[in-house]
């Protein structure tokens, strides 16, 4: 059965424990992961992105996890460009790829394509670049409400990378994002040529797995991790900044935050995290196969049963 698929699609909410079932249907097909979350393709938060770990990358070859430097601004369109090429290199060595991750857009851009918005002159995208970098994001947002209301509408301040794009498009093109939204895309992958999975588990389940598996992180060097990233003094409008547990955790080593409210203010920001991932799964991916398990022994059984294994 494995045969009439290109790729199998595994998505969930965090700690769901889609990664550990795609690693074993990956040694029990002989394939390869590919990562389709937005944080683990960074090097500097291994422990607190849940990164595969190095036994893991020994045992089944992985694809877009930690290659880059925490100070690049990585975006949807590069992930595309990059899983293409991942996914084409698995196919010329006979491997099925199996691509893996919470970020929903990147699946979405996936099987539906990205809107085809013109090139960006660099002189334009680099004097965003710039003014985001030096205004507060109250400030760049109402630059975009001034220029862009529909597009403002939809970003909150807090997204200075975001909102900087719908300004230089809006600047190069003299068209809102939103119109070059409307417009379809071509997706990579075709949804009959993919056996998509969510993994789903009950949110009380969800929650105590958050827990544990957090307090395992902060066991595991996790405020390390942190540590190091603050000592970088980068731009907090970077994506890597926005990770769950960073600013919780600089603020604690900060003095601004105990230990234990910094510690819980992580496992309720995560736990909210799992709620948006779920509810926008159930808005995008309802006609994929759901999979709801108490364990992740049922969880890779069942997964198991969709490809004949």
């Amino acid at each position: 059965m494995t045969d009439d698929y290109r790729a199998i699609l595994i998505a969930g909410p965090t700690a769901s424990g889609k990664s550990a079932a795609a690693l074993a249907l990956a040694e029990r097909l002989g394939g390869c992961v590919i990562n389709a979350d937005s944080m683990q393709v960074y090097k500097d938060l291994r422990i607190l992105t849940a990164r595969p770990d190095a036994r893991d990358e020994a045992r089944i070859p992985h694809a877009l996890y930690g290659f880059l430097a925490c100070d690049d601004a990585y975006s949807v369109g590069r992930w595309i460009k990059d899983v293409e090429r991942e996914i084409a290199e698995a196919g010329a060595r006979g491997e099925i790829p199996i691509v893996t991750g919470g970020t929903g857009l990147y699946f979405k851009a996936l099987l539906e394509g990205l809107s085809p918005v013109p090139d960006i002159p660099e002189r334009v995208r680099r004097r965003w670049r710039r003014i985001a970098r030096e205004t507060s994001g109250p400030e760049l947002h109402e630059m975009l409400s001034a220029r862009d209301r529909v597009m403002a509408e939809r970003l909150h301040p807090s997204d200075p990378q975001r909102i900087a794009r719908a300004l230089e498009v809006i600047e190069a093109t003299g068209k809102s994002l939103a119109e070059w939204q409307q417009q379809p895309g071509k997706g990579l992958l075709r949804t009959r040529d993919c056996l998509r999975i969510v993994v789903a588990p009950e949110r009380e389940i969800l929650a105590e797995r958050i827990n544990a598996r957090f307090a395992r992180m902060i066991d595991a060097g996790a405020l390390d991790e942190v540590r190091a990233l603050a000592a970088r003094t980068l731009d907090p409008g970077l994506p890597i900044m926005r990770a769950l547990g960073v600013a919780p955790l600089i603020e604690h080593l900060r003095g601004h935050l105990d230990r234990a409210g910094a510690l819980e203010t992580v496992a309720t920001q995560t736990r909210q995290y799992a709620k948006r991932q779920r509810t926008w799964a159930k808005s995008n991916m309802i006609t994929w196969n759901w999979i709801i398990e108490k364990d992740s022994e049922s969880l890779v059984r069942k997964i198991f049963s969709f490809v004949d294994v």
